[in-house]
């Protein structure tokens, strides 16, 4: 019986051929059919069993390939080591951005379980029409104070919006814990809104932060597939994960209640505000706005690391 299961079975298996990971392409109902039709009686429950007794299993994909990496990404670590390592010795303030997932508000199953009576009852399908609408929480989070701030939004995730939660952690927050800071230091990913390539990126930071403000803004990427590295992820992002795992997000206001209730780093408290503007896409920016930037792009990789300054200082 065996053999001839796994005569059956090789053709259309998958997995490691020299490991014990493998898995099959043909249900356990069209396997017992095949093994019926070479004279041999047995159900689909009967095959699962001898399937597993020779290291088959039911597996899912695993996403573990990110693609080559960079040639300089190992460089790009270091050096972003050596900024945090001044801005640090100097007491300047150290942000680590980005856009978190966006998430859908409503009666939807939020992933994890806790401990109830009863279970909490929400919408069998996640359409998005059932939705109230699709927040975007992007988050800003302070390095040197360990203290998180995140701006929900109801419009697109644009390189303006994630502009504009920068600027508003620096007029709540940032001047009044960093009095007479002259520096910014941002920690970016390489792509998305805040990506070293969009060029309304650059735009917004020269005339919402670095003109308005008169801050000279350093900005080093993370390089491409090492955004898990960026400390924004698993310093605030992952408490919030966390603080609402389980709790179905039916409001906005909800929403915003969870991400306050987070604590990052050791005990520190998560800020967050609600940003019901409209971002346009698609938004040009044309050579000539680019020349008047004052951007210095630095002499490491230029595309990922560079300041841009007050113009007139």
């Amino acid at each position: 019986m065996v053999p001839t299961l796994l005569s059956v079975v090789e053709p259309r298996t998958g997995g490691d051929p020299m490991g014990r990971t493998k898995f099959v392409r043909r249900s356990l109902r069209t396997l017992a059919a095949e093994l019926a039709a070479r004279g041999f009686s047995i159900c689909a429950t009967s095959v699962a069993q001898l399937l597993r007794r020779q290291g088959y299993s039911p597996r899912i994909n695993v996403k573990r390939f990110t693609g080559p990496d960079p040639p300089d990404r190992d460089r790009q670590f270091l050096n972003i080591q050596d900024w945090i390592a001044l801005f640090t010795e100097s007491a300047l303030p150290i942000l680590s951005v980005d856009g978190k997932k966006k998430e859908l508000i409503g009666d939807f199953k939020n992933a994890g379980a806790a401990w109830r009576r009863d279970a909490e009852e929400v919408n069998v399908y996640d359409f998005p029409t059932d939705a109230l609408c699709r927040a975007t929480p992007y988050g800003v989070y302070d390095l040197l104070a360990e203290r998180g701030h995140v701006r929900v939004g109801t419009s697109s995730d644009t390189p303006a919006f994630a502009v504009e939660a920068i600027e508003d952690w620096w007029t709540r927050y940032g001047r009044g814990r960093y009095p007479g800071a002259e520096e910014l230091l941002i920690l970016a990913d390489g792509g998305g809104s805040n990506g070293h390539r969009p060029r309304l990126w650059k735009a917004a930071l020269q005339e919402r932060i670095a003109d308005r403000h008169r801050l000279h803004v350093t900005v080093c990427h993370y390089p491409t597939g090492a955004s898990k590295w960026n400390p924004v992820e698993h310093r605030l992002f992952g408490p919030i994960s966390i603080n609402w795992a389980r709790r179905p997000l039916r409001s906005l206001e909800v929403m915003l209640g969870w991400i306050r209730g987070a604590k990052v780093g050791g005990g520190g408290a998560v800020t967050a505000c609600l940003d019901r503007d409209r971002y346009p896409t698609k938004v040009e920016v044309s050579n000539a706005q680019m020349k008047r930037l004052d951007i210095e792009r630095h002499e490491f990789h230029p595309d990922w690391n560079y300041t841009i300054s007050p113009r007139g200082s």
